[in-house]
């Protein structure tokens, strides 16, 4: 690596060789399967995945499946489907938490005997009265000094299933009045009688969360564990668990999570918005889930380009969404194939133009990519424009078409608007006519004249209908949590997140298209073909806009 890449997490990486205090790097990537991943997450993926590859070490894939109540399978094969979009591969280091219940537990029960841990039946509220304030120390719980005995026979009856769900709880002995709320004797063990989606009905009780994550970087051999800054405060109680057992140490380095304008993270919330129907479901395209990023159009590359320009700092901050886009502009400028469709139809008569003939124009496929070739793109009397493009009464300025007014069509001819038919009933403009210039083939004037406009048009006779999916973002304000107390965060909610546009017309060259085939319409944006995409009806989600206010900010710096 160059000096010019390595940030401060691979600063202690690099120290740590040097010290010898692991002669390899061996990192994870540790979700867990109580919903689906969101770019938050990528983040984190990248970073774990990346981090192995760049030193040449390994990276494990492993479920934190402590919580049976909240876990799925589901989830465990998306999260599996993500990481492998996304470019990565944990070979054959599939791992569960779950596959290390019997070691925690006879950890738990080795704690127990030497006085480090001992079950406490204080209701969950007695708990948190005991816990103490910042200003105030916790208080022990009146079960705390209970001889070794007693608690491992209680331990044991705690898992043969002897006690109902919250009654009993085992906990660590660490310090009462300890400045870190963390070490104040957290709970290890909670019964709960609920079926895991890996071990079935085997376990009534279950490690929490604290417990069970650095043993089990420990028992994979995890040399760094690389977190997000809301567990820098439990790494006290890690490096106190590892110690005490004895066990491998690996070192946990914090940085800060990825937080994005006009988008919420929380998984809570965003399986609120799934549970309410606010959203189609978890890879609904204005979700920032994985599977909604990829649904929409959003390539693997563009994302991990993004998550490598904000690279990582020690520090939350938020990141704009416009960046991500103009990733995303920058990686499909070079992939997507150019195309011409029509959103919103209004119907042009060529009416010098022959009927019934069809021409067949050359097309360029991508300017970026000359190997993508060209295509055949065929002109008819009857074409579709734009109704955008066309204006009987013209403002100062507009320069597309209207009458007594010359415009490009693109890849086609010049064409000049003579006439406008409208509905006598309603005086809706039902077509407009025009002449083309048959010397102009290709869209240039052998006597030079310019012409200030050109617009995107398809052949009325040879287009395909289709249906296109204009998405905004899922909110209207950058922080969609900050709302006035007392307030629901949806009120933040964009009205207009989507708009549902039927009666779209594309060049035929689509006939073919594939799910998550990406394109560029030809002034109007990159779009994908979308999974309700079937035989006989298209349907097409808008990824990005072509504008790209990121890059504008770029060049002006």
């Amino acid at each position: 690596m160059s000096s010019e890449s390595v940030d401060f997490i691979r600063e202690h990486i690099n120290a740590d060789l040097a010290k010898g205090r692991y002669d390899r790097v061996h990192t994870r990537f540790p979700p867990e399967p109580n919903g689906y991943l969101h770019i938050g997450h990528a983040k984190s993926i990248c970073l774990n995945f990346g981090i192995a590859r760049d030193y040449n070490g390994l990276c494990n894939l492993r479920f934190d499946d402590t919580n049976p109540t909240k876990e799925e399978v589901e989830y465990v094969d998306s999260i599996m489907e993500d990481v492998r979009w996304l470019g990565f591969d944990w070979e054959d280091r599939l791992f569960y938490a779950s596959d290390y219940f019997d070691q925690l537990y006879a950890w738990a029960e080795k704690m127990v005997l030497a006085g480090q841990a001992y079950v406490c039946d204080l209701t969950a509220d007695e708990v948190r009265e005991h816990r103490g304030t910042l200003t105030s120390p916790g208080r022990n719980s009146r079960f705390r000094d209970r001889s070794a005995d007693e608690n491992l026979d209680l331990f044991r009856r705690m898992r043969a299933g002897e006690f109902p769900d919250g009654s009993r709880t085992l906990r660590a002995k660490v310090d009462m009045a300890s400045p870190n709320f963390n070490m104040r004797d957290p709970v290890m063990y909670r019964i709960l009688h609920a079926t895991h989606h890996r071990t079935g009905d085997k376990w009534c009780i279950y490690p929490t969360y604290d417990y069970t994550h650095g043993q089990s970087d420990s028992l994979e051999g995890i040399t760094h564990s690389i977190c997000t800054l809301e567990f820098e405060n439990h790494r006290p109680l890690y490096d106190w668990y590892v110690k005490t057992l004895g066990i491998h140490h690996s070192r946990q380095i914090e940085f800060a999570r990825l937080n994005l304008t006009y988008t919420m993270m929380s998984k809570r919330r965003l399986l609120e918005l799934v549970k309410e129907g606010v959203v189609e479901g978890w890879d609904d395209p204005r979700m920032p889930t994985i599977c909604g990023f990829r649904r929409r159009g959003y390539t693997p590359e563009a994302i991990r380009n993004f998550c490598a320009k904000i690279g990582v700092a020690k520090v939350d901050s938020v990141i704009d969404l416009a960046l991500l886009e103009h990733c995303l502009r920058d990686d499909l400028n070079r992939r997507a194939a150019r195309v011409m469709a029509v959103l919103n139809p209004l119907k042009i008569v060529i009416t010098n133009y022959p009927e019934g003939s069809v021409d067949e124009l050359e097309a360029v496929n991508n300017p970026e990519d000359p190997a993508m070739g060209m295509r055949k793109v065929p002109f008819s009397r009857e074409i579709w424009i734009e109704q955008d493009d066309f204006k009987e009464d013209p403002p100062k300025g507009f320069y597309r078409l209207s009458p007594g007014k010359e415009v490009r069509l693109r890849w086609a001819y010049l064409i000049t608007c003579t006439n406008v038919v409208k509905d006598p009933a309603t005086g809706a403009i039902v077509e407009v006519h025009c002449t083309y210039d048959p010397a102009t083939r290709g869209g240039n004037a052998p006597d030079g004249r310019k012409v200030k406009s050109t617009i995107h048009w398809v052949s009325a006779a040879r287009a395909l209908q289709a249906e296109v999916r204009i998405y905004d973002n899922l909110f209207t304000v950058p922080d969609p949590s900050d709302v006035p107390q007392g307030q629901d965060y949806k009120i933040n909610l964009n009205p207009k997140s989507l708009e549902v546009l039927p009666c779209c017309r594309v060049e035929p060259s689509l006939a073919d298209a594939k799910v998550q085939d990406r394109l560029q319409f030809e002034r109007l944006g990159y779009f994908c073909v979308d999974r309700d995409s079937k035989p006989g009806k298209l349907v097409f989600n808008r990824t990005v806009s072509l504008r790209d206010s990121y890059a504008k900010v770029e060049k002006k710096k």
